[in-house]
């Protein structure tokens, strides 16, 4: 087996045009800059749409880039800019939580378009990656459902520069060189932002309250979670959340908060107990319960929604049940599940 090919040597035959060197240059990247753009954007989908059009970009653009400069921070330039480009053409996403007041919780309207909504992400896409000593949030922190809601209501510039300090690390000089404009602007713009994402984060991260409990401790609290839905045993439910814990159900607009809400909504079990099945999960970094349900004509139980869940303390403070079983596939879930 020969030595490893070195960063330049690829750096070189990639710009020459070999799309084997051009892969085996960017990839170490991917995972990384894919995080970056559905934090920008809060949607995988999009998220998706965004790194193929980085990654065409970087391919066109390599030859004229100069080897001195930074493969990485170049690359998220590129990203950084094609996302506010997508930001520009549409309406942030958002939470149901995060429209004004709560509704009946027996009536969740009709499904809106799905481009209002933010969707969850795969814990398997996640990679931690590189964050200098500068960056105030962890990377997996920074994945949260409260995270990503709170970044939505940024403006889409504001929001960049507050990745690219605060998750990422960047020095506000190379954010500068990203956005083409100022340190002095790239300053003011943290500073709004930060106060805009404090004023709406929970006084804890889920990872926060995850290193308190312990992961054994979540475990078993979500394993009894799970297993009261599949009882029919809304008591217990009832008795793990939080006083003041919300539900909403995306795409659906409606959303309500407390027990007594809660216990009449969609969430509680309707359905005979033998009709449901739960299983455990994880999204954004935080717990999730994936939700069947059984279909005489399949003969098995098919997906219905990801309920992501957050805590606060040992109570169920947020569950958010994503009505979208298209994504079940995409969390290394069973797209059916056989009886027994």
């Amino acid at each position: 087996m020969g030595p490893p090919v070195l960063e330049h040597e690829l750096f070189e035959a990639a710009r020459e045009g070999d799309p084997d060197a051009y892969r085996g240059l960017v990839e170490r990247y991917g995972a990384e800059l894919h995080a970056h753009c559905y934090r920008m954007l809060g949607s995988l989908h999009d998220a998706e749409d965004a790194l193929q059009e980085t990654l065409l970009r970087a391919w066109r653009g390599l030859p004229r880039l100069s080897r001195q400069r930074s493969l990485r921070n170049w690359l998220y330039r590129i990203a950084t800019n094609v996302c506010l480009d997508a930001l520009a053409r549409r309406q942030a996403r958002m939470l149901p939580i995060d429209q004004d007041g709560s509704s009946d919780p027996a009536d969740h309207g009709e499904p809106l378009a799905e481009g209002t909504w933010i969707e969850p992400y795969p814990d398997g896409e996640l990679d931690d990656g590189y964050a200098a000593p500068e960056a105030r949030y962890e990377q997996r922190e920074a994945v949260e459902l409260a995270f990503i809601a709170a970044l939505q209501h940024l403006p889409a510039r504001q929001r960049a520069v507050l990745i690219l300090r605060e998750v990422l690390g960047f020095s506000a000089r190379e954010v500068a060189g990203t956005m083409d404009t100022t340190v002095a602007s790239v300053n003011s713009s943290l500073q709004r932002a930060r106060a805009t994402v404090d004023k709406r984060l929970p006084e804890h991260s889920q990872q926060a309250n995850a290193r308190s409990l312990g992961n054994r401790r979540v475990r078993m609290l979500v394993e009894r979670f799970s297993d009261a839905f599949e009882r029919g045993d809304v008591d217990t439910i009832l008795s793990m959340l939080a006083e003041d814990a919300t539900f909403a159900m995306p795409p659906f607009a409606g959303w309500c908060r407390g027990r007594q809400a809660i216990a009449a909504s969609w969430l509680m079990p309707s359905l005979p107990a033998a009709d449901l099945r739960y299983v455990q999960s994880s999204a954004n970094a935080q717990p999730a319960l994936a939700a069947y349900r059984w279909n005489d004509r399949k003969r098995g139980y098919l997906p219905i929604a990801l309920d992501v869940l957050s805590l606060r303390g040992e109570a169920i403070a947020d569950v958010v049940a994503f009505r979208t079983p298209g994504l079940f596939e995409r969390f290394g879930l069973p797209s059916s599940l056989p009886r027994g």
